[in-house]
C-alpha cells in the first residue's frame, strides 16, 4: 500500500452469525479472520459468547494471543445462552448499550455473514458514521458472495437517490481478510458538510447514556 496513508487500527470489533451456517466456507473465514487479525498484532472486540461464527473467530484471535472483549446483554448469560466468551467479558443492560460500547472501544468494524442481528449492527455502525457519530472504516467480508445482494441493494438505493455517492463509500468491501484490513486501514472518511455540523453529547458507559436510535 505503497503512497496510501495507513490509519492505526488496534482493536477491530467484528459482527457475525450466532450460527455456524450452511457453507463450511464461513466457519473457515471466521477462523482466518481471526488468525489475521491476530498476526497483525489486532485485538477483538465481539458480541460475547462461543456460539458460531462468533465463537470460530473469538478463538482463534485468543490462539494468537491478542486481547479478547466480549460484550454480551446479561439477558444472554442466563442459563448459559451462548456458551463463554473467549477472553474478558463486559455484561451490559441493552443491545443498544452493547453497541455504543462496541463503537466506543474499537478502531474498525468487521461483518462477516450472519442474520438480522450483523445485519442490524452493520447498518447502524453505517449510519452513525453517516451521522458524523463516528468516523471509524466499516467492511464486510464477501464470503462466496454472501453479501453480494445487500451490496446490490445498496448500489440500488444510490441510483434511486435514497443514499448518497459519499454515504456510499462508508460501506467497505472484499473478498479476503488481508484485503479488507487493508482497506480499512487505507480509509479515508468524507463527512457530509451539513450532517458534520451536528452536535452529539459525549456518551459514557458510567455517566449519562447518549440516545443513538436516530435511524435514517
Amino acid at each position: 500500500m505503497e503512497g496510501v496513508s495507513v490509519r492505526k487500527i488496534k482493536k477491530i470489533c467484528v459482527f457475525c452469525g450466532a450460527n455456524s451456517g450452511k457453507d463450511v466456507a464461513f466457519v473457515n473465514a471466521a477462523f482466518h479472520l481471526g488468525e489475521v487479525l491476530g498476526k497483525r498484532k489486532i485485538d477483538l472486540v465481539y458480541g460475547g459468547g462461543k456460539l458460531g461464527l462468533m465463537g470460530c473467530v473469538s478463538t482463534a484471535v485468543a490462539q494468537h494471543e491478542r486481547q479478547v472483549l466480549g460484550i454480551i446483554p446479561s439477558a444472554f448469560t442466563i442459563n448459559n445462552l451462548v456458551g463463554e466468551t473467549c477472553g474478558k467479558e463486559i455484561k451490559v443492560a441493552t443491545m443498544q448499550e452493547r453497541l455504543v460500547m462496541m463503537m466506543e472501544l474499537s478502531d474498525a468494524f468487521i461483518a462477516l455473514p450472519g442474520g438480522f442481528g450483523t445485519l442490524e449492527e452493520l447498518f447502524q455502525m453505517i449510519s452513525w458514521a453517516q451521522l458524523s457519530i463516528h468516523n471509524k472504516p466499516i467492511g464486510v467480508l464477501n464470503i462466496n458472495g454472501f453479501f453480494n445482494g445487500l451490496l446490490s441493494f445498496v448500489d440500488h438505493a444510490v441510483k434511486q437517490e435514497f443514499i448518497t455517492p459519499r454515504a456510499r463509500k462508508i460501506l467497505i468491501s472484499a473478498t479476503t481478510a488481508d484485503e479488507l484490513v487493508d482497506k480499512l486501514q487505507a480509509f479515508r472518511f468524507e463527512s457530509d458538510p451539513a450532517l458534520s455540523k451536528l452536535k452529539w453529547s459525549p456518551s459514557s458507559s458510567q455517566k449519562e447514556k447518549l440516545d443513538l436510535t436516530l435511524r435514517l
